[in-house]
């Protein structure tokens, strides 16, 4: 069996003074993980193996934390800004989550504008859900039109961060907000729904990227914000298998913990029991005996 690569990439330098994202360390971040990953000489090549010129792509991002706990403008802007200057069509790249209140309060700039970069809500006048819903196995939902019909291939950057009932928040579960009813999939550890969900097409067939944002991490008590238990790491880990770069960025929670004497989440019930689903699905690997991680400083 082939492993999955993961890479984790760190800088001292990705959080400015202000505790913002610096967005040239962003860059330098995301320019390294993808060389590393796809064991290219050039960032921008990287970008041409994964993405055409004529595809719309969605990064779809996490803001339900508003400022205090989302995937930062600096990041999600940097990423999309080089991916647009790099295939050509900056206008084909939408930053997106569920509501434009929540992109707006997590900092983000709202814009739909012709040429440029766009950054909207699934609330968007004319966007909204699809009208029939999609179903597989313990799942029925209404997509989002962005991921259903808006967008051609699909980067997941999830903020990693604890939760109280599935274990972990990453990439995989980021897609919770792609859909009109994720409120029905938190039962017994989101699992087997959060695997259910990402099996389906709209997901599986899109999604080509994980990278979680790792620079501060939730690492008891989420999904909200509490700063005892924040802490920054300043990482970013990449991977193309959405369930391997879970599994590492639930081992870092784990370390987290386990450095503040906390219990494990399966000692407190809530082991993110999903990624093993995922695993059996087809969906990735989930044990570190299958996965090569790769770790490097820029």
């Amino acid at each position: 069996m082939e492993k999955a690569r993961v890479v984790i990439i760190r800088s001292e330098r990705a959080l400015a003074a202000n505790g913002l994202p610096d967005p040239s360390s962003m860059l330098r971040m995301f320019r390294k993980g993808l060389e590393i990953l796809t064991g290219s000489n050039q960032a921008e090549e990287a970008l041409r193996q994964l993405f055409q010129p004529a595809e719309n792509i969605g990064i779809k991002i996490n803001t339900i934390g508003r400022r205090a706990i989302s995937t930062y403008p600096e990041m999600a802007v940097t990423l999309g800004l080089w991916l647009g200057k790099t295939l050509g069509h900056e206008d084909k790249i939408i930053i997106w989550d569920r509501t434009n209140e929540e992109l707006k309060e997590a900092g983000y700039k709202l814009s739909r504008s012709v040429g440029s970069l766009r950054i909207m809500g699934t609330d968007s006048s004319g966007i909204g859900y699809t009208s029939q819903p999609v179903i597989n196995r313990s799942v029925a939902s209404l997509f989002s039109r962005i991921q259903a019909e808006l967008v051609d291939s699909a980067i997941s950057l999830a903020l990693l961060k604890d939760h109280g009932i599935a274990g972990i928040t990453g990439g995989m579960k980021n897609y919770f907000g792609a859909i009109h009813n994720p409120n029905k999939y938190h039962d017994s550890n989101c699992d087997p729904y959060l695997a259910d969900l990402f099996e389906i097409d709209l997901i599986r067939k899109k999604h080509r990227l994980t990278i979680l944002d790792a620079l501060r991490v939730q690492y008891h008590r989420g999904p909200s914000y509490h700063p005892q238990w924040n802490e920054k790491t300043n990482q970013l880990i990449f991977g193309f298998d959405p369930v391997a770069v879970d599994a590492v960025g639930w081992k870092l929670i784990e370390n987290l913990r386990a450095k503040k004497g906390l219990p494990t989440l399966s000692e407190e019930r809530r082991e993110p029991t999903y990624l093993q689903t995922a695993e059996n699905s087809g969906l990735g690997l989930a044990h570190f005996d299958n996965i090569e991680i790769i770790e490097e400083e820029v």
